[in-house]
């Protein structure tokens, strides 16, 4: 059996991944036993009054996490030894002698595998926007949106704000139609399924991107010769660099921030009343996390409303 699939088996048995805390403690384990002569002792990685992991802690487990690097911080307490996880840890240094026996231990392979499921238990985590009645509906976008851009640069490529643009978009569609509207998942392209854009609304194709590009302009080019209005949604400044790359054709497409697009919605449903604005961003929220339960495998692409 390889490595791989031993983790896999230990994970499954003790429920890891689904455990900040137990993953403070396999990984901090994982660092120690790097440099500790095998057979390992018990007696080596507990603390003196035997109720503790020796070393484990906030800012041993943030130093893991940075040398792969991670920023965003597993657990406040670093996981705190409870009688379950010293039960885990005697589980995982007698697992970690029988792969040694086996000579399939690999402190670095071990590591990077445990590492790799901490970003996947930080995938999973909805992201999370707080509307607080004492700043602008914008103002909650533009945080949730620095949080997506975060989470984005900690996992390693994976092209989270994208998704969410697309879909936020499509729930505002279907909460201003009335009707349901064909989406699709973030990565699917255009080109393969003939279509004129992200949404074709009547005769309105609707674009939406973090960066409008030369591919993207050509498109709107398309458009607009078989008779359709295109619409680019993006950021601020996707709109300046949008409106660059159209030149002439600047004033036949029409470039929208998405801040805008969606905060003037949120406040004419709500009929410009202060009291109202959580309601309203529960529609758009709801009617988006529903499209991301069946378009996207992502769970973590969800997103919760908190205050009002």
């Amino acid at each position: 059996m390889k490595l791989e699939n031993h983790l896999q088996k230990f994970d499954a048995a003790y429920g890891i991944s689904g455990s900040k805390g137990a993953l403070c403690i396999v990984v901090v384990l994982t660092r120690q036993f790097s440099t500790a002569g095998f057979p390992l002792s018990l007696a080596n990685h507990v603390t003196e009054e035997k109720g503790q992991v020796k070393g484990l802690g906030k800012a041993a487990v943030q130093k893991i996490l940075g040398d792969h690097g991670i920023t965003r911080v597993l657990a406040e307490e670093g996981g705190r030894t409870s009688r379950g996880g010293m039960g885990l840890m005697g589980a995982y240094l007698a697992e970690a002698n029988t792969l040694h026996v086996a000579k399939l231990w690999d402190a670095k392979k071990v590591e990077a595998w445990w590492v790799e499921r901490i970003r996947l238990f930080f995938d999973t985590k909805p992201f999370k926007m707080r509307l607080d009645p004492a700043k602008s509906v914008r103002t909650g976008l533009r945080d949730l949106f620095t949080q997506i851009q975060k989470r984005q640069k900690d996992s390693a490529g994976t092209m989270f704000m994208g998704t969410v643009f697309q879909h936020l978009v499509g729930a505002k569609l279907e909460i201003v139609l009335s009707k349901t509207v064909v989406h699709h998942a973030h990565s699917t392209a255009d080109a393969p399924t003939g279509r004129s854009g992200d949404f074709l609304i009547d005769k309105t194709a609707i674009h939406v991107t973090t960066a409008p590009g030369e591919a993207l302009i050509r498109k709107c080019r398309t458009n607009l010769g078989a008779g359709l209005n295109p619409i680019i949604i993006t950021t601020t400044r996707g709109c300046i660099t949008g409106e660059d790359l159209a030149g002439e054709d600047a004033e036949r497409i029409e470039f929208i921030d998405i801040e805008q697009f969606l905060t003037a919605n949120i406040h004419e449903w709500g009929r410009f009343d202060a009291a109202n604005r959580r309601v309203s961003l529960e529609r758009l929220i709801q009617g988006y996390n529903a499209i991301v339960e069946t378009c996207e495998r992502t769970p973590g692409l969800a997103i919760e409303l908190q205050g009002g």
